[in-house]
């Protein structure tokens, strides 16, 4: 594991730098004289599969690093060094005097304001965000599947190209005809205003007394399900918000998803994504033949697919039915879809008079998340929507039973519903003797009995 980590680390390293020199490659193309489209679209495209790889390592090696934790034997857990205590006890520390209302450390966590003068609060450190991060993992959060981007300003804007159809050339066999403009791809500014979003709640004598790293565990979870629930209902309001919102009745409307709801380019790096009760529904429809909608992975049994593509199943508490007994069915790639800019700064804020704390002698603590969720390219995506599913009808009627054409030479001997020409070949295949029989009584009078 520490290998894979090491691996991980080296190539995010390696693709960072390559992003960065295609981004100095880009700079200068567009101040050259010489500027020539064909080369900057080159460029462009390959920054851009960079950016995605490196964004991936970075994932991935996040994964990997939790995953080494996770694993690790009490013999490999290495103590804190003096730094690494000195930032998780000083937080702690902070965290403790702010909920008993210090006033040192309230007038120092209230005089710092972002730039719309909101009060920033207790800033959480780094480290301790990474392993809320590692504990949004274990929840259904969507955040993995949309295009989240790190962002260290409130607003900003960002250009992205969406699918947009083709034309064909123009016809030049005439002499008088004019060559028209190229069809350029199409661009989109997208603008981005960091948010803040926020949950309380109530803080107990207990927790004040207890022990750094039990509060840090208590704060973990309790932040990360906030992030997860908060992001997640940030996310499905920009999925839901597309255009194309097909209603799906039957068999044949599921597979017309993957078949014709987004381009075929989309397609091949997309996914279905419903909820547990619309999974439920999904897992009993079957076609013509009575195989069943649904098949399993071949590499992972467990994990379902529907002509290939994944089945991405999330807990009905984080992502609700539209309307009662009516499931979501989405389809597309989301990663091109919407795009989560983080301005990667959760805080801490705390009250004894508001909130009703002042009434309950209580101290109420509020988390505050920043982030922004914004569509990118909604033709990527389709928001879909069933109550129920029929079957797939079988296509085909009953065949009618054919009898077997009569042998001559065969065991089966002729009866009346045979010919009178049937009969003779099979009395001349037997060697028996008709000479002088021509009604068919007569002749099959000759076959023993």
């Amino acid at each position: 594991m520490v290998k894979t980590v090491n691996a991980l680390n080296d190539a995010w390293i390696e693709s960072g730098q390559k992003v960065a020199d295609y981004n100095a490659k880009l700079s200068a193309a567009l101040l050259d004289d010489d500027f020539k489209e064909e080369d900057y679209k080159a460029l462009k495209e390959n920054c851009d599969k960079e950016t995605a790889r490196r964004d991936a390592l970075k994932d991935q090696l996040e994964t990997a690093r939790a995953e080494q934790i996770v694993n690790m034997t009490p013999e490999e857990k290495k103590p804190l060094d003096n730094k690494e205590k000195s930032v998780k006890d000083k937080f702690v520390s902070d965290f403790k005097d702010m909920v008993k209302g210090d006033p040192k450390i309230l007038n120092l966590v209230t005089s710092s304001t972002d730039p719309a003068g909101n009060a920033i609060g207790l800033t959480i450190p780094q480290d301790i965000q990474t392993a809320i991060h590692a504990l949004v993992r274990q929840y259904d959060s969507l955040q993995e599947y949309v295009n989240a981007e790190s962002v260290g300003t409130q607003t900003g804007s960002r250009v992205y190209e969406k699918w947009s159809d083709i034309t064909p050339l123009k016809n030049l066999d005439d002499e008088d005809a004019t060559i028209g403009d190229n069809d350029d791809p199409k661009l989109t500014l997208v603008k981005y205003a960091i948010k803040r979003y926020a949950g309380i709640t109530t803080a107990t004598n207990s927790l004040i007394n207890d022990t750094a790293e039990n509060i840090l565990t208590w704060l973990s979870n309790w932040i990360a399900k906030k992030v997860v629930a908060t992001r997640n209902e940030a996310i499905i309001s920009v999925m839901n918000a597309v255009p194309n919102k097909p209603t799906i009745a039957t068999f044949d409307d599921v597979k017309d998803l993957n078949l014709i709801a987004v381009d075929p380019a989309i397609a091949a790096t997309s996914i279905y994504m419903t909820n547990q009760s619309g999974f439920a529904a999904l897992a009993k429809v079957k076609d013509a033949m009575g195989r069943y909608l649904l098949q399993p992975n071949p590499t992972q049994p467990d994990q379902k697919m529907i002509d290939g593509k994944a089945v991405v199943v999330v807990a009905n508490k984080w992502l609700a039915d539209p309307v009662k007994d009516t499931h979501p069915l989405y389809f597309g790639d989301l990663k091109q879809a919407c795009t989560l800019f983080d301005r990667e700064q959760m805080s801490l804020l705390t009250t004894s008079v508001g909130a009703g704390a002042f009434e309950k002698d209580q101290t109420k603590i509020r988390v505050i998340d920043r982030f922004d969720v914004q569509p990118t390219d909604t033709e990527a995506f389709v928001a879909g929507s069933f109550k129920a599913i029929s079957d797939q009808p079988a296509n085909f009627a009953a065949g009618t039973p054919t009898t077997p054409a009569f042998d001559p030479a065969g065991n089966v001997k002729p009866t009346d519903a045979n010919t009178v020409d049937e009969i003779k070949a099979y009395l001349t295949a037997h060697s028996i003797d008709f000479t002088g029989k021509t009604a068919k009584a007569d002749l099959l009078a000759l076959i023993p009995a």
